[in-house]
């Protein structure tokens, strides 16, 4: 084998363990896919969501289902047995105005039942619990009996005094003019009412088009209820009153329908209108909260002085962005991976696949280091100075191979009797050819510093930091060493 023992070494370098293996020992580092979901199936609020999180409604929607059922059933008997009639004896525009306003009425009830009202997130665990060490520190809290903090906050808006209520639901102080649903369980920005009828709450992000839906809705009631008492009047006029119900009973039906909805519905146009023209919203008209009764310094800070500036801002004004983001994905758990062990795990999962493996390269740097501490002498190669020893990044007089990192599996303690006679067998006839040279009994050969170790790896080790005086006394310690390693 040649000095520097490269041959051997590379049939045996330590390869990257396969672990593509059904042994769950085998595989530390595989991850597990998790499938990604969307926030709005962990959402804590009781809602209802459709198309993926698309369309946001109440979980109580048996209301909802009546009002979609009477314009429908309404609207289809207009068009289908009033509209032929007036479009002949009267003009065809009524179907036309009909159906416009139909289309408008089912675009706005949809839009204002399947959005987000203006939901406002809750706190977070951390959120909560920084909210909490506030209130505490504000309030002064001491330790002497229990007593709740005040959970209320004031600001000052145009003037105004405006207390922001804790939201023990939510864990937030609730912005100005927000409430809590107690039917959705959910905190909505500028709350205006919660509304059975459009199966959703009526709040910051939808108000513009539940007003829309209630003023169009009563131009329809009105315009199918006038005009299905036209037809019947055209009709008792060719073959009489009672003949004209007969022939035509779906009517009878429509007007009995718009006449017991268009009071509510006009009415409650009325009141919305009232409220946008004052820039208001239902729940502050019911609790009174900017009435004139409480002082005369009380007014609503929120209102812009003007009818018309009021209607533009509510009506026309930037619908904001929802706050809860209900179809983002939920950041999942990132999973740690194993602690780097060094080789030693897999060393311990597959340690009679490699027991050969690491016990030749156990012979092998024996047998390396050996030879390149007594070739030096023997073959009277050039000498090294100290500081190619200790240059950074050059292997040492006395480095196994490169192939073996400090990361690789460390080999068993207990080392075969084989690695001592390994060595021996290329020492001493080496020390036949030379026999000139004296060589020290084992008792008077003073052994170098550290020479006897645990393991050949960690002798490699320490031939980088020995003080050397000369070259010549170097070759001479390590014969020496290796004289008294054999008589061990």
């Amino acid at each position: 084998m040649p000095p520097g023992g490269g041959g051997p070494m590379k049939d045996c370098e330590y390869s990257q363990i396969s672990t593509h293996s059904s042994s769950p020992m085998e595989s530390p580092h595989k991850k597990k896919k998790i499938a990604a979901r969307r926030k709005w199936e962990v959402f804590p609020g009781r809602n209802k969501f459709f198309c993926n999180g698309r369309i946001m409604m109440a979980r109580q929607t048996g209301v909802f289902y009546l009002t979609l059922i009477l314009i429908l059933v309404t609207s289809g008997l207009f068009f289908a047995f009033d509209c032929p009639y007036l479009a002949v004896k009267i003009t065809p525009a009524i179907p036309v105005v009909g159906g416009i306003l139909f289309f408008f009425v089912m675009g706005t009830l949809l839009r204002t039942s399947f959005s987000d009202p203006g939901v406002l997130p809750r706190a977070t665990p951390d959120e909560a619990a920084d909210l909490e060490r506030q209130i505490d520190i504000a309030n002064g809290t001491s330790s002497g009996g229990y007593r709740p903090p005040p959970r209320t906050k004031e600001v000052i808006i145009n003037g105004q005094t405006v207390k922001l209520k804790y939201c023990f639901t939510c864990k937030i102080f609730r912005p100005p003019r927000a409430s809590h649903c107690s039917l959705c369980d959910n905190c909505v920005e500028r709350f205006d009412h919660h509304c059975p009828w459009v199966g959703n709450c009526v709040g910051k992000r939808n108000y513009r088009f539940f007003y829309m839906f209630i003023l169009s809705l009563s131009f329809l009631t009105v315009f199918i209820f006038a005009f299905v008492i036209t037809h019947v009047i055209l009709r008792s006029q060719q073959t009489g009153f009672l003949n004209a119900l007969k022939d035509s009973p779906a009517t009878v039906l429509e007007a009995v329908v718009c006449f017991f909805s268009v009071w509510s519905i006009v009415g409650l146009s009325g009141f919305h209108t009232y409220l946008i023209s004052s820039n208001q919203t239902t729940n502050e008209d019911i609790k009174g909260s900017w009435s004139n009764k409480r002082g005369k310094e009380n007014y609503n800070p929120y209102s812009y002085g003007n009818i018309f500036t009021n209607c533009c801002v509510a009506l026309c004004g930037p619908i904001s962005p929802s706050l809860i983001d209900r179809r983002g994905y939920i950041q999942p758990d990132t999973p740690q991976p194993a602690a780097p062990s060094d080789g030693i795990a897999a060393y311990g999962a597959t340690q009679s696949q490699s027991d050969m493996c690491d016990q030749d390269q156990c012979i092998q740097s024996t047998k390396f280091v050996l030879q390149a501490a007594a070739t030096p002498l023997l073959q009277s190669e050039p000498s090294l100075t100290s500081d190619e020893l200790h240059l950074p990044g050059k292997p040492g007089l006395g480095t196994p191979c490169a192939s073996l990192t400090l990361g690789q599996p460390t080999p068993p303690s207990s080392m075969p009797n084989l690695t001592a006679e390994a060595a021996l067998t290329d020492v001493l006839p080496l020390k036949e050819e030379h026999v000139g040279h004296q060589f020290l009994t084992p008792e008077e050969a003073p052994s170098p510093p550290r020479m006897l170790a645990g393991s050949p790896l960690a002798h490699s080790r320490t031939m980088h930091v020995l003080g050397l005086a000369s070259q010549d006394s170097l070759h001479e310690d390590s014969v020496r060493g290796l004289v008294k390693l054999s008589s061990v």
